[in-house]
C-alpha cells in the first residue's frame, strides 16, 4: 500500500475514533485504526488465533465472560449492556488476544444501580496479572505495565489501538468524575498489558 493510501485509510479512522470517544458515555472505545507498517518480529511467539471468551484479573476480584463487541449504526464501539454490568465484552475488530497489537477489552464501572466488572480497575498496578481464556481452551497470562486516567476529549487513540510489535492487551472503562446531569463519568480508566506467557 501506498504511504499516502495509508494516510487517507488512516484519517477517517482516526475521524471515527476520536468520535467514538467523545461521544461514548459509558465504558465504549472506538474504533481500531488502520493497518500500519509492519512492526519487528515478537520474541514471544503468538499463539494460534483463537476467541477470547474469558478474563480475569485476580488482584482486583474481576472476572467475566467476554461477549464481542462490534460497531453500532452509527459507526461508534458497542459497548457490553448496561444493565448487565458485570458483562465485559472483546472489541472484535482488534487483535485476538495473544496475536501481535492491542486485544481490547471493555467493562462498565457500573450499570443498573449496581457495580460493574471493572469497578475496580483504577486499583491495578504495574505487575498486576490478567489471565484470558481462549475458545481453544488455552488460557494466556497479560502483565500490567501501566495504568493511566483521563479525560474522555483528551482520550490516547493511537496509543490505545496503535500497532505494536507483541501482543498487548487494553482493558477500558469510565472513570473519574460522574457528570449527573448527562449521566456520563467523564474519564476513562485504560489498562496496558503484554503477554507474559
Amino acid at each position: 500500500m501506498r504511504p499516502d493510501s495509508l494516510r487517507r485509510c488512516r484519517w477517517p479512522a482516526l475521524l471515527l475514533a476520536l468520535l467514538a470517544a467523545v461521544l461514548l458515555g459509558g465504558c465504549g472505545a472506538d474504533p481500531a485504526p488502520a493497518a500500519a507498517p509492519v512492526a519487528p518480529a515478537s520474541s514471544v511467539a503468538p499463539p494460534a488465533r483463537s476467541a477470547p471468551t474469558w478474563v480475569d484479573l485476580p488482584s482486583i476480584g474481576a472476572r467475566s465472560s467476554l461477549v464481542q463487541l462490534g460497531l453500532n449504526a452509527d459507526r461508534t464501539i458497542e459497548v457490553p449492556p448496561v444493565d448487565q454490568p458485570l458483562q465485559a465484552g472483546w472489541y472484535k475488530y482488534s487483535p485476538v488476544p495473544g496475536q501481535a497489537g492491542p486485544a481490547v477489552i471493555l467493562g462498565h464501572i457500573d450499570g443498573n444501580h449496581q457495580k460493574g466488572v471493572f469497578w475496580r480497575l483504577h486499583e491495578l498496578k504495574a505487575g498486576a496479572q490478567v489471565q484470558v481464556g481462549r475458545a481453544d481452551g488455552g488460557p494466556l497470562t497479560f502483565t500490567v505495565t501501566r495504568v493511566d486516567q483521563v479525560a474522555k476529549s483528551s482520550f490516547p487513540t493511537d496509543a490505545v489501538y496503535g500497532d505494536t510489535a507483541d501482543p498487548e492487551l487494553r482493558l477500558i472503562t469510565c472513570g473519574g468524575a460522574y457528570d449527573a446531569a448527562n449521566h456520563n463519568y467523564l474519564d476513562n480508566v485504560i489498562v496496558y498489558a503484554k503477554l507474559a506467557s
